[in-house]
């Protein structure tokens, strides 16, 4: 319907080039600066090649590419006049965050909406991440609500696994991977087209220049709340896992909740839900392909994460995912005491209120075999690396807002 509209000029077919981007997102929002941080233009050049010559786009996802990047250009245009107009939102503290350090699928969801639950946090939203930046007012409001309801009925729409694999809601804690598209950065692209291009030049560069405007948007979040950083904030994105060098860099006193997942369950879950976006976006996706490439991600990541651990003097806990399945409410106690807060009755009640919902239960109906992506349990072992664990928990005293445990608490990692 799309190619035959097109060819009958009755809709404008969709040009996946970097000028062209930029001028759409100029005329949405009759703003033409987009700050000069450095290294967003290279990668909307590499992104868009790869669009072109690597991930056999349909019709519809040239539209859905088309549009995710015109609004991610945008929300960057939008960002940098705020800042010139309000330069004091880039004082806003981002202190001491926690950040959920898990590979997708190893359950860093439930860790985060745990963590949500206690209202002394802060935690980004689903329509918070996805629009940071509102574009026009609708009465006291933004339409950042709006739109990010109609993203996510969109998304269930094309993709009915989505609330399977994912499910959340528009006000709901999620992740701040629409941070990263402000960047034009990570795997929001990297799991939904065939770029693997794009995906190495991401590997291969200094992610500090990401992560300070990563932060940078936190702090306007929070100013948009009318907050001045006084909660510190639950940051959970699974490309943190490749990135948590640089992430140190900008948060040197983050704390490091690490969840671990047996190999094998991890990466076939991981295939599983890169294939269920990519087939609705191409007509020539390769399961096998698939399955050798989030192999080799999850395993790079998995090097990475152990390296930057092992060097950073910060406040660490592991998680395994088969005991947070046993007993979820018992490991969020370890977790707490571990970083040096107190887990309270009342946010205890709230965590198994959330542990009750069908919601939670849902990703239970998600399935998932190795065989269907051309693996086995023991490629998967071969190819993963040792992890590095530290000897010792470093627990950071003083955190603003929480209440502390006994300075000379410790606790062993695992």
């Amino acid at each position: 319907m799309l190619e035959d509209a097109w060819g009958r000029e009755w809709l404008s077919r969709p040009v996946l080039e970097p000028e062209a981007l930029i001028v759409a997102a100029r005329k949405k929002t009759g703003l033409s600066q987009f700050g000069d941080a450095p290294g967003w233009r290279e990668r909307l050049t590499l992104l868009t090649q790869a669009l072109h010559g690597e991930a056999a786009l349909t019709p519809l996802g040239r539209v859905v590419a088309y549009g995710q990047l015109v609004s991610a250009l945008a929300n960057r245009a939008r960002a940098h006049a705020l800042w010139r107009r309000h330069p004091e939102i880039l004082d806003i503290p981002v202190r001491s965050p926690i950040v959920v350090l898990g590979q997708m699928r190893s359950g860093s969801t439930r860790m985060q909406r745990l963590l949500a639950c206690d209202p002394r946090l802060a935690h980004t939203r689903f329509f918070e991440s996805w629009n940071p930046l509102p574009g026009v007012r609708l009465g006291r409001m933004d339409d950042r609500l709006l739109r990010g309801w109609m993203g996510l009925r969109a998304a269930h729409w094309l993709n009915p696994e989505f609330s399977v694999i994912h499910p959340t809601g528009t006000r709901q804690p999620d992740e701040e991977i629409g941070l990263h598209n402000v960047s034009i950065f990570g795997s929001a692209f990297e799991a939904q087209w065939r770029v693997p291009s794009f995906a190495a030049a991401g590997e291969a560069m200094d992610a500090r220049p990401v992560y300070a405007e990563f932060k940078q948007l936190l702090q306007t979040i929070a100013w948009l709340r009318g907050e001045r950083g006084e909660r510190p904030w639950i940051l959970k994105v699974p490309q943190l896992t490749q990135d948590l060098a640089a992430l140190l860099e900008v948060f040197p006193d983050a704390r490091l909740v690490c969840l671990d997942r047996p190999a094998a369950t991890l990466v076939a879950s991981s295939a599983s839900l890169v294939h269920s976006q990519m087939r609705v976006q191409s007509n020539a996706v390769d399961r096998h392909w698939i399955g050798r490439e989030w192999l080799r991600k999850i395993a790079l990541r998995q090097r990475r994460m152990a390296a930057a651990r092992s060097g950073a003097d910060v406040a660490q806990v592991d998680v395994r995912f088969e005991a947070m399945n046993a007993d979820a409410l018992g490991e969020m106690r370890r977790v707490y005491h571990a970083l040096g807060m107190v887990l309270t009755p009342d946010v205890e009640r709230r965590m198994a209120r959330y542990l009750a919902r069908p919601s939670h239960r849902k990703l239970a109906a998600h399935r998932y075999a190795l065989e269907d992506f051309g693996l086995s349990e023991a490629q998967v072992q071969a190819a993963m690396p040792g992890t590095a664990s530290p000897d010792m928990l470093r627990l950071v005293p003083g955190i603003p807002g929480i209440g502390q445990e006994p300075a000379q608490a410790r606790a062993r990692a695992g």
